[in-house]
């Protein structure tokens, strides 16, 4: 019997090792609880493997980790909300332990998450002190109030405790057998990891603050040198960071490369990562190539000083341009990310944004068309503030009945005219630009990751990497 079962419902493919999960099952471990995983990813078919497992389980607690709430992506406009709520109905058909909910797709809406699918609780933040504390709290029908992060059904709706936002404190990460990750980096590419949790910036249309909490909670270099360590042993090399942004904060992305080129690492490994152009030197370039990294993809969104700036980003064109060229010096691989329609974007400033990044001449561009509007941004603040989302010619996606914008939504300039105009304007700019991929366009052009048979087919060859840095290594392929 196992008090906890754990459920991974994130099933796209390339496949994506559930990290949140190996981190919740050593913290329940620790805490003298036993868990186990019901990893659906690999199941033929997932809902008759969960109804049957659960069925043969003797468990008292079902944990759902809900990765992410949509692809992102306008162009292609995927929600996995559905899915999710396939899956519960599935284990409420099968067992009557109480269902929970938590993870990054679940913290963009958590009261929708739990309306739309049927949850009896969800857990807004950090999991690993909340999980073992609902456990227990169910167990003995104490107060639930001192469960952190906790969310729940009460008499006048939904209940909130205050987010799990604890520092993190070095708790085992070593990874050793919850999750198949070998199998998950055979099939994937690559490997998760965290250094650290958390984003105080303050972008106007991002979520990340609301997920991941809104201070930066680094780990010890140390622990996270053991888990590679860990991996390493096991003969997986390549990972990609799970941080907002590594560079933040910037003594700390330092100093974890340093303890990977103290312990060698760097020869052995190959890793990616998420930073923003700004805090970025050469002294950290040098240092991340030392440490085996071998490709950065930078939140560049605009090449416009006025955009950047209304989106709340802190830095300018000339930091993306700059930070492309100590890659370039270290023999980094570059991925440029670029927001294009967000409110006050005009065929001008867009054209200023295409051409800033093939001045910058990275290895290669994504372009996001569209702008995915989130509940509690200031970007959706900004819009409400235009009027009535439905009667605004900017907002596309489901509207009606979707208060907490848990469906897609998303907002282009009215300046580019139609998607279609928006679209057309942007591919005469790229002018055949072979580095541009546009998210969710369908074509040989996409960077769409969810359910892309390109990025599994590459891998079962034997690609690894981030999935930006394969694509665009398929595409210079004779």
């Amino acid at each position: 019997m196992a008090e906890i079962t754990l459920v991974n419902s994130n099933v796209t493919v390339p496949p994506i090792a559930p990290l949140g999960i190996e981190y919740l099952a050593e913290a329940c471990r620790s805490d003298g609880l036993d868990c186990e995983l019901l990893d659906l990813c690999f199941e033929p078919d997932p809902l008759a493997a969960l109804r049957r497992r659960l069925a043969e389980a003797d468990t008292q607690l079902i944990a759902f980790s809900f990765r992410n709430s949509d692809n992102c992506l306008m162009l292609s406009s995927h929600s996995f909300v559905p899915q999710l709520g396939e899956f519960v109905s599935a284990a409420r058909e099968a067992t009557e332990a109480p269902i929970v909910l938590g993870g990054a797709g679940f913290a963009i809406a958590p009261e929708a998450v739990m309306h739309a699918v049927g949850a009896d609780f969800g857990v807004l933040g950090d999991g690993e002190d909340a999980l073992p504390a609902l456990f227990h709290a169910l167990r003995d029908e104490t107060d639930l109030q001192h469960v952190p992060g906790l969310l729940w059904s009460g008499d006048e709706g939904i209940c909130r405790n205050s987010p799990a936002w604890p520092e993190l404190v070095d708790r085992p990460g070593l990874r050793r057998d919850t999750v198949d990750n070998a199998r998950y980096f055979r099939l994937g590419g690559q490997l998760g990891i965290e250094t650290k949790r958390g984003c105080d910036r303050h972008c106007t249309y991002c979520a990340d603050p609301l997920g991941k909490g809104p201070r930066i909670r680094p780990r010890s270099p140390q622990a996270v040198a053991d888990e590679i360590t860990n991996l390493l042993a096991r003969d997986i090399d390549v990972y990609h960071t799970c941080d907002s942004e590594f560079n933040l904060d910037y003594d700390h992305a330092c100093a974890l490369c340093r303890e990977l080129i103290t312990r060698g690492l760097g020869q052995s490994i190959r890793w990616y990562a998420y930073l923003t152009p700004h805090p970025f030197t050469d002294e950290l370039a040098d240092l991340m190539q030392q440490a085996g990294c071998v490709g950065i993809n930078f939140g560049a969104d605009s090449g416009n000083a006025s955009m950047l700036a209304a989106l709340g980003r802190n830095f300018s064109p000339e930091h993306v341009l700059e930070a492309a060229q100590f890659c370039r010096r270290h023999d980094i691989a570059v991925m440029l990310d670029l927001l294009i329609g967000a409110p006050g974007e005009t065929p001008a400033t867009a054209l200023q944004t295409i051409e800033m990044a093939k001045a910058a001449n990275p290895s290669c561009v994504g372009i996001s068309l569209g702008v995915r509007v989130y509940a509690r941004t200031r970007m959706a603040e900004s819009i409400a503030a235009e009027g009535p989302m439905e009667h605004n010619p900017a907002v596309s996606g489901q509207i009606a009945d979707n208060e907490d914008l848990l469906a897609p939504v998303f907002y282009v300039s009215p300046a580019l005219g139609t998607m279609e105009d928006a679209t057309a304007f942007l591919s005469e700019a790229i002018a055949g630009d072979e580095r541009f991929f546009f998210g969710g366009s369908g074509d040989d052009r996409d960077y769409d990751y969810d359910d892309n048979q390109v990025l599994v087919d590459a891998i079962a060859a034997g690609a690894r990497g981030a999935y930006w840095d394969i694509l665009r290594r398929l595409r210079s392929q004779p």
